[in-house]
């Protein structure tokens, strides 16, 4: 199978069709290749590092994706306005679009890309199978789901190749047949939930690739998530750049990556690279892209293809020494590659963790706030791609990936060591991340052992174990005590009697007294002899501080405890939500509503769904009991915080739903 080349030709400027950290990666390459750059921006974006790193900038449109970065017209006008003659359009958004690297093309523009009619074939997972079943690679057979048989008992019946029926046990997977990163996508264990999962899928879907077409195929559990890294040139080069294992997953969301995978045998590497080749050639692919297996002991299947950049791109960067965005470049300008499969080493070992906003013990419920500080692990520590800064609004308009901390070592556990050092040195306060939980897998013993597997985050006792908040540790109490007393003293350094340094005139220095709680857990935290500690203002590493009028936020492990001083508080502090309410965990737009007034309720039933991020997010029932107050419709925009539903609680319950 061989497609139309792509539009390959030098070119001196490039509108790079991304924000956040990808876009800011990319102009980076491209500034050091000579070549001028022009980012582009949402009304949420104006002053973002993406755009101050450009040589130019053009506006797009409003804050919402459609209506700014997945809008084609707004982005070729931009190349327009900017005289801009090449696209490279990042990762996420329309970077798998065949329609936008179609637009772009007959536009007279140079697409950083694939052709476009090879994202037309791999960018749909049931065409990509196709692909790979010709070029003799192993697949897990997949349907349409609109062709499969009604569920029955604990089997599905799918229709076969042959027009015969395959019965396939549970569990299955539901998955969109369009896109990546998760969306649309459900396991499904009976077949009481499939309906549901096939609704839900099929709308998230239609929400995140405009396309609800979905497949249904085997679930293999336990199984390993190995991709390789392919890249071709136009003169007939086509390369592998080894693997990496992405097994690390929470809901198929990509969290810990590592290059090279370390239960891959060399014999095993040779196959799944050579498969990955093999997949490349037979459908004619030119530029960087992804080839994803799924690995169960000895055997591999293949899963699919990702036409783009991948996020995780750095760790393969690392062990082989190459650029792989300068790569890009080049490959579109016409150039060849220069390199042979020879000259393509590994070197070391490299890891990655992804920074989100995100809160990984509510249901890794996505976040948006503003971020009163943000400090990376100081240079030399370890590789950071991230464009958020201090002040920052992170809006749930966008994908909650906030930045990659990346670290590579001679072996697995020094690059493991290196990033456990420097989650630690990583805090973001005001703003809710999964910092401290990236930190906590890294240091654990399972993933020191490379225990894992694609389900390890979402099932067992692993999982109850990541996901479960730690406590508060005793030394965070004395270093938040500290710099309560730090700022008091700085608050007013003239007062000798606002130091709190319990000093005193007939013995020796009293300890020092602070009122903090946490989560409810008031105490008197007693500081022995001079305050010492961070000052309100230490961005520095683990242990870190910042206070203000009210709380004080403490860095630990990458975890930011959030203490309150009581003794400073304001009136207009808002009362608590009492047990029975349910309020939006985040800004975002109703989806649905499921219950009225006077319904009786179980604990855990859904009372409506929230879309929010490009997820849906549902909202339980908090006790069971019946429906009080449901204060909102279906299409509603809802801030953070705000009462949706109240459930009274049944008759012999608390508030709390306890009998």
């Amino acid at each position: 199978m061989t497609h139309p080349s792509p539009s390959t030709r030098p070119f001196g400027s490039l509108l790079v069709a991304n924000r956040g950290e990808i876009a800011c990666r990319v102009i980076r390459a491209a500034t050091a290749a000579g070549i001028r750059t022009v980012a582009v921006w949402s009304d949420a974006d104006r002053d973002a590092p993406h755009v101050r790193a450009a040589d130019d900038d053009v506006r797009l449109g409003a804050t919402p994706a459609a209506e700014s970065y997945l809008s084609v017209e707004a982005l070729l006008d931009a190349c327009r306005e900017s005289g801009a003659e090449a696209v490279h359009p990042g990762y996420g958004f329309l970077s798998e679009q065949a329609a936008f690297a179609r637009a772009v093309t007959e536009a007279g523009l140079v697409f950083v890309g694939p052709p476009p009619a090879v994202l037309e074939v791999m960018g749909r997972k049931d065409r990509a199978r196709d692909v790979a079943v010709s070029a003799g690679v192993p697949v897990i057979p997949s349907f349409d789901v609109s062709t499969a048989t009604a569920p029955e008992g604990t089997d599905v019946l799918l229709p076969g190749a042959d027009a015969a029926h395959q019965v396939v046990p549970y569990p299955i997977l539901v998955k969109a047949a369009a896109g990546g990163g998760g969306k649309g996508m459900r396991v499904v264990r009976d077949s009481d939930a499939l309906p549901a999962a096939v609704a839900a899928a099929r709308r998230e879907a239609a929400a995140a690739f405009g396309d609800d077409t979905l497949l249904l195929e085997r679930f293999v559990e336990h199984g390993r998530h190995i991709e390789v890294q392919v890249l071709a040139d136009a003169h007939g080069t086509c390369l592998h750049l080894y693997e990496r294992d992405c097994s690390v997953q929470r809901r198929h969301q990509k969290v810990l990556e590592e290059a090279p995978a370390p239960t891959v045998s060399d014999g095993l590497r040779a196959r799944l690279c050579a498969a990955a080749v093999a997949i490349a050639r037979r459908v004619g692919y030119v530029n960087a892209g992804t080839v994803e297996f799924l690995v169960a002991g000895d055997e591999f299947f293949f899963l699919e293809m990702n036409t783009r950049l991948q996020v995780e791109h750095p760790v393969t960067e690392a062990v082989t020494g190459l650029d792989l965005v300068r790569l890009q470049l080049d490959v579109a300008a016409g150039r060849p590659l220069g390199l042979t499969q020879e000259q393509v080493a590994l070197a070391g070992h490299a890891i990655e963790a992804r920074v989100y906003a995100e809160d990984p013990y509510s249901g890794f419920l996505p976040q948006a706030g503003r971020a009163i500080a943000v400090h990376w692990p100081r240079a030399g520590r370890a590789r950071v791609d991230a464009a958020l800064e201090a002040g920052h609004e992170v809006s749930p308009a966008y994908d909650p990936l906030l930045g990659k901390v990346i670290t590579h070592g001679a072996t697995r556990e020094a690059a493991r060591l290196r990033l456990v050092a420097a989650l630690d040195e990583t805090a973001i306060v005001g703003l809710t991340t999964n910092v401290g939980f990236l930190r906590d897998l890294a240091a654990s013993d399972a993933y020191a052992d490379a225990a894992i597997d694609t389900g390890w985050l979402d099932d067992g006792p692993a999982a109850a174990a990541a996901t479960t908040a730690p406590e508060l540790p005793e030394l965070v109490w004395q270093r938040a005590a500290r710099s309560v007393l730090a700022a008091r003293a700085e608050a007013d350094p003239d007062d000798p009697f606002g130091v709190g340094d319990g000093w005193r005139v007939g013995g020796p220095p009293a300890p020092a007294q602070v009122a903090l709680s946490f989560r409810g857990e008031g105490r008197v935290v007693h500081v022995p002899a001079a305050p010492g500690g961070a000052s309100p203002g230490d961005h520095g590493g683990d242990g870190a501080c910042w206070v203000d009028g009210h709380r004080v936020s403490v860095a630990h492990h990458g975890h930011i405890f959030v203490l309150d001083r009581p003794d400073a508080f304001a009136p207009d502090v808002p009362a608590a939500v009492g047990d029975s309410d349910v309020v939006s965990p985040m800004p975002g737009t109703v989806l649905a509503v499921h219950v009225v007034v006077g319904d009786a309720v179980e604990a855990g039933d859904s009372l409506g769904v929230l879309e929010a991020m490009k997820m849906e997010i549902p909202l339980p029932a908090p006790l069971a009991g019946t429906v009080a107050l449901v204060d909102v419709a279906p299409g509603a925009r809802v801030p953070i915080g705000q009462l949706l539903f109240r459930v009274d609680p049944a008759s012999g319950q608390d508030a709390g739903g306890t009998p």
